[in-house]
């Protein structure tokens, strides 16, 4: 085992071969005073990954190890670090650096700093790139290491780390609770975590997808109601209903925007966190006028709102829908191929690493 100054992950190594993984060893970072080195027992699968290996994103560093939503057991820690002891269950999300320092990171946005390290494919001052989550170990700053509650499985945690925040923070931040009606678009990786929280915060939430046959998975995650998308004039019953309406789809450039904004209230929102790999349609500055609405998007979330997401799930034991995989060459091969069909039934998580790295203390 080259712990710890090495890890060992499934790392792709062309963009064109963007399924084919190798084991294989890749350095970390240098350990500091405030990292914690995890060893980790779950990884979920996330459409970033997917984005980033088939170069939906652009190009990336390679070769690269992708992931970014780590569970394991916390085996080292600096002498600085305050928040997490040896042994605990710990979760590390999309986001692994900042300065901690700038305006934003001083008013718990980190996730704006300027200076902010995704978890993979991102270089550290001493030039290391950053590697995630299909691997053995993983470094991280305490700042952006959480525990995670007991009562929540490791399978179940890692998708939240991630997809879970994504749709988390800008539900609270645009208000989503008692008396607010907010609609979700896309019912998938990221809307069925949005259905999920928007329920359990007590928003009265609907469901809006061009699949019909996910109305009943949408009603039993909490929707009023489910709206299908695939016919001219879906929208009319629907005008100035909604408070806000996040979309979860990445297929913004497939929609017709001025439908979707017609169903919002007066100064209402429309807020993605689906980014797709092609541009937004186009739009014209009259498209808002008929209510006064606006378009927006919002990027993971900060600690503070990781932290009261787990204690709402905890409380509420909220659990996400997820299928497992043993993580291997073909396990990560199988993960992000179905992911690209939309095989997945909501999220997939990698499991099984003692069985592919052994058992690390």
């Amino acid at each position: 085992m080259p712990y710890p100054e090495k890890a060992t992950g499934f790392l792709i190594h062309d963009q064109k071969k963007w399924s084919t993984f190798k084991k294989e060893e890749f350095k970390l970072k240098p350990f500091e005073d405030r990292d914690i080195d995890i060893a980790i027992e779950a990884c979920g699968v996330c459409a970033s990954d997917l984005h980033t290996i088939n170069g939906g994103w652009g190009e990336c560093p390679l070769p690269i190890c992708v992931g970014h939503e780590v569970v394991g057991r916390a085996i080292k820690v600096g002498k600085e670090v305050k928040t997490i002891k040896v042994g605990d269950r710990v979760g590390v999300g999309a986001q692994i650096g900042a300065d901690l320092t700038c305006d934003n990171c001083k008013a718990d946005q980190e996730n704006y700093c300027p200076n902010s390290i995704d978890t993979y494919g991102a270089p550290y001052p001493d030039g290391t790139v950053s590697m995630g989550g299909y691997s053995s170990h993983i470094r991280a700053h305490e700042y952006f290491t959480f525990k995670i509650p007991d009562n929540i499985p490791s399978d179940i945690a890692a998708p939240m780390l991630c997809a879970g925040l994504t749709v988390y923070s800008p539900l609270v931040r645009l208000g989503a609770g008692p008396g607010k009606k907010v609609a979700i678009v896309g019912i998938g990786g990221l809307g069925h975590f949005a259905l999920l929280w928007a329920k359990a915060l007590g928003a009265e939430v609907y469901a809006i997808s061009h699949s019909p046959h996910k109305k009943e998975d949408a009603l039993k995650m909490g929707a009023k109601d489910f709206i299908v998308t695939n016919e001219k004039g879906w929208n009319d019953p629907w005008k100035f209903k909604f408070d806000f309406i996040i979309n979860t789809a990445d297929a913004l450039h497939k929609f017709n925007l001025p439908d979707y904004l017609s169903t919002l209230k007066v100064m209402g929102r429309f807020h993605t966190v689906g980014f797709p790999d092609h541009p937004l349609p186009e739009l014209k500055a009259q498209d808002f006028a008929p209510n006064g609405s606006y378009i927006g998007a919002s990027h993971i979330g900060n600690r503070p709102e990781m932290l009261s997401m787990f204690e709402l799930a905890s409380k509420q034991n909220i659990k996400s829908w997820v299928e497992t995989i043993n993580i291997s060459e073909e396990g990560c091969k199988e993960a992000v191929e179905r992911l690209s069909k939309n095989d997945v039934h909501y999220r997939f998580t990698l499991v099984g690493f003692d069985e592919a790295f052994g058992k690390r203390t």
